[in-house]
């Protein structure tokens, strides 16, 4: 069935408190997104951002982002008083995300809440604890002795608890008992709110398309709490590290420093660990984007301490014998695999083999060389269409950065005369919604036609990304038939 949807960060969401969360603007969003005739509200990764506030380098793959818990909520349910939550700086620019204020003034304010908690009054908040326990003890107990460290990297901690002797994990686990309940309270809290969100959007006819990134970040808890299930040495370091090769955009490579996977310790156990990451994932979302599919079939290793990924080589994934494995715990998920970039025949064997549905994004349509897979006249039904992705250009900020000669070749594909602006935005997004891609997603920020001030990141740059947040005004009932109008004329 075709069917359109948006791409929009939740951090990106207008509301107070100084960045996007589980607000009532949220649940305007969704009643916006209904009213618009969607299907989908496609987030990035929920999880808790590390290093450069990136939402794919999290301190866990399976905890939700302390940022994203609402307190006006939080002030509903008698945990916090209005003016406590107003009482501190969250940043001036509302339509900009100030990390380093919202780092210093949300733990806070969430310990006050937290002080007036009652579990023994929350009946399901044992249940919650007991049901996540696989993950929740060791991402509580990580992020309690990361803090008492100053918040270095595990590879930093005394050895004692970096390489988890049991006398070491019994002792921090005694002395920072209140700090761990404290971590376990906000995922309560977390999980809670969001379920309540993805509940009320689908009573509405919105689906979640939630994202995971392939890998997990070193300094996370899933590498301190499982290092069998990585490429690490002796002394739990890795031996190499993940990116992605030199290519057209960038002469050295992508070295993004994630832990690799031992897949051969992965297929001994029966992949048990991706069945509950992705069994974790179909409970928080309805629909799946994988970030960089193609390292299930080779994945691109780097010797660890290189400064560059020049030095990198091809090593063979796991393959089919991973979802195969998945499909038979967990049945029938719903999975887009994020197929970007160059890829080679046995890439695209199993992604076929997988059944899964494919990306195809128009700014890497036009390229006055070659005819693309990702011009729309190319596509089969069973892929998913964008304008552009978070990693992108918006489409007015990339029409302006491309040559003259492929920009000659876009007008002549959409036989543009003269359009700037609004107007030439809205030609690609009819392009997307008309094409045969049996899913359509446009970014906010193209239906707001907004330029690259509102891009949400450049990759392999730091600073300055993950930042936008819409205005409060922006999503308006004149905007919302605009889409309606166009996703019903495509049937979508």
């Amino acid at each position: 069935m075709r069917k359109s949807g948006v791409l929009m960060p939740v951090a990106s969401l207008p509301g107070n408190y100084g960045i996007g969360s589980f607000s009532g603007e949220a649940y305007k969003f969704v009643d916006d997104l209904k009213a618009a005739g969607q299907s989908y509200w496609q987030i990035l990764p929920l999880g808790p951002t590390g290093y450069g506030d990136s939402p794919y380098q999290s301190f866990s793959t399976f905890a939700g982002n302390p940022y994203f818990v609402d307190l006006d909520t939080l002030v509903e349910e008698g945990l916090l008083k209005k003016e406590e939550c107003t009482g501190f700086n969250w940043g001036k620019d509302k339509n900009r995300i100030d990390y380093e204020k919202i780092y210093l003034s949300r733990f806070k304010v969430l310990k006050l809440a937290y002080k007036r908690f009652d579990p023994a009054k929350e009946k399901k908040y044992k249940s919650f604890v007991s049901r996540n326990r696989f993950w929740l003890d060791d991402y509580a107990l990580y992020m309690a002795v990361k803090n008492s460290f100053g918040g270095v990297s595990f590879s930093e901690w005394d050895d004692d608890i970096r390489l988890r002797k049991r006398a070491a994990l019994k002792e921090y686990r005694e002395r920072f008992e209140d700090e761990i309940n404290f971590y376990k309270f906000i995922q309560y809290e977390f999980d809670k709110q969001w379920m309540a969100l993805k509940a009320y959007a689908n009573k509405n006819g919105i689906e979640i398309i939630g994202d995971i990134p392939i890998y997990v970040a070193f300094d996370s808890a899933d590498t301190w709490a499982s290092p069998e299930l990585f490429r690490l040495d002796e002394n739990r370091m890795p031996t190499a590290v993940a990116g992605t090769p030199p290519d057209a955009f960038s002469k050295t490579g992508q070295l993004w420093g994630n832990p690799l996977y031992d897949w051969d310790r992965h297929k001994k156990e029966g992949y048990a660990w991706w069945i509950k990451r992705i069994g974790h994932c179909m409970r928080l979302y309805d629909v799946v984007r994988v970030d960089h599919f193609r390292a299930f079939d080779e994945y691109y290793a780097i010797p660890y301490g290189d400064k560059t990924a020049v030095n990198g080589k091809w090593v063979k994934g796991p393959g089919i014998s991973l979802f195969r494995a998945v499909k038979k715990e967990l049945s029938d998920i719903r999975v887009i695999a994020e197929d970007l970039g160059f890829l080679t025949p046995s890439v695209i064997k199993l992604v076929k083999d997988t059944g899964f549905p494919g990306m195809k994004v128009l700014q890497f349509a036009f390229d006055s060389r070659e005819d693309s897979d990702y011009l729309p006249h190319n596509y089969d039904k069973n892929c998913v269409v964008y304008t552009g992705t978070h990693d992108n250009y918006t489409i007015l900020g990339w029409y302006d950065s491309i040559s003259k000669k492929d920009r000659r070749y876009a007008d002549d594909y959409l036989n543009n005369a003269g359009h700037t602006g609004k107007e030439l935005v809205w030609d690609y997004i009819r392009l997307a919604v008309a094409s045969c891609a049996d899913t359509c997603i446009i970014p906010m920020q193209d239906y707001l036609s907004l330029g690259n001030e509102a891009r949400i990141n450049t990759p392999s740059t730091t600073g300055g990304n993950w930042v936008w947040r819409m205005d409060k005004k922006a999503f308006t009932k004149t905007l919302a038939g605009k889409m309606k109008k166009i996703t019903v004329l495509y049937s979508r």
